[in-house]
């Protein structure tokens, strides 16, 4: 009886090792992409810490800084971004700078661009066309767009909704 109660405690231990090695491991500090899939870890991993894409990058979630021509995160970003196009589909806080910003998610923080671009946008959209979906914030621009029209759903030069 004892020996079978060791082999269990031994086998759940192992398992429970080998699930945090995992999760462990998706999860990186540093990322360094030519173009996706030319990158030190693949797209389905998540970068805490600092990432440079010189051509493409792409990885699930970002923390920290992101710096490249074209940085897409496919899940959550909390950095500061600096590129030609940054895209984020699910949620981003933080400091976008680019040509192109698009948040596909809700955006919270500060987008300076051309064109920037979220589904919600909490902050201040600086650039030549600002567009959210639903609008929390300021947009400054030539061409200021808000969907959901609360106060205004367009307005040249300067748009809000509080």
């Amino acid at each position: 009886m004892k020996r079978i109660a060791l082999i269990t405690l031994a086998a759940a231990m192992m398992v429970m090792m080998g699930s945090g090695q995992v999760a462990a491991a998706e999860t990186w500090p540093v990322q360094l992409a030519l173009f996706n899939p030319v990158q030190i870890f693949n797209e389905s991993a998540s970068i805490h810490g600092f990432r440079l894409n010189l051509i493409y990058g792409a990885n699930k979630d970002v923390r920290g800084l992101d710096i490249g021509l074209f940085n897409q995160v496919d899940g959550s970003a909390q950095a500061l971004q600096i590129g030609l196009f940054n895209l984020v589909q699910k949620d981003f806080s933080g400091w976008q700078s680019a040509v192109v910003n698009i948040v596909n998610g809700k955006a919270v923080g500060l987008q300076t661009g051309t064109v920037n671009f979220a589904d919600t946008f909490e902050g201040l959209q600086f650039g030549a066309v600002n567009i959210a979906n639903k609008l929390k914030g300021l947009q400054i621009g030539l061409l200021n767009f808000n969907w959901s029209g609360d106060p205004l759903t367009f307005f040249p030069i300067i748009n809000f909704s509080f």
